[in-house]
């Protein structure tokens, strides 16, 4: 059991979190235990079910939060070979962190579409344009989205970003990934994190 306090999570039982996830048969054994959100996290981690601590921890954490996460796991993977057009996507999704406008969470749209959601800063862009209280694409309608769908890009995003390149480094990836996303649950930034092996 673990005495850590994620600061910026509201729920502190793992179950609350859980609804309606999709989980591993293993993940959702062990929510039996009633434990908390902290004590189930660190579960799947030392289980190495890192997918699962991916869904739990993005599902857990606020929209700005949980979308910061993505834009900081997706930069890991920026190249000089990688196009303009992903590295705009990460721009504009850190723009409406930074400052959650209105006017900066619409561009993070034709960002992601420029991209083709086919990287993790597609997914990275969306989950910021998931985030507001509007998500059609034309000021003539208004389609609320499901109150976890940013948290579903977040998701996209984050496990795009672990499994790009060498084989041999999607662990590390996944490991570094969910230090960073524990560290700004905490209340930090998520950009000093080294790899510590868990």
């Amino acid at each position: 059991m673990t005495d850590i306090m994620f600061t910026k999570i509201k729920q502190a039982n793992a179950l609350a979190i859980c609804q309606g996830l999709e989980l591993d048969e293993q993940a959702a054994v062990l929510l039996q235990n009633n434990p908390t959100t902290a004590d189930y996290l660190y579960q799947l981690i030392d289980l190495k079910l890192y997918p699962d601590a991916v869904r739990f921890l993005a599902h857990a954490l606020p929209k700005r939060e949980a979308t910061w996460w993505a834009c900081l796991c997706a930069r890991k993977g920026l190249t000089d070979k990688t196009p303009v057009n992903e590295i705009k996507a990460i721009d504009l999704a850190e723009a409406w962190v930074y400052k959650p406008t209105e006017d900066n969470r619409k561009l993070t749209l034709p960002a992601a579409d420029a991209t083709g959601y086919k990287t993790a800063a597609s997914w990275a862009a969306i989950a910021a344009f998931w985030s507001g209280d509007d998500i059609s694409p034309v000021p003539e309608a208004v389609i609320p989205p499901d109150e976890k769908l940013f948290a579903k890009a977040v998701v996209g995003a984050v496990m795009l970003a672990a499994t790009q390149g060498e084989a041999s480094q999607v662990n590390d990836n996944y490991q570094l990934f969910l230090q960073q996303g524990i560290n700004i649950a905490s209340g930090g930034d998520g950009r000093t994190v080294q790899l510590n092996t868990l």
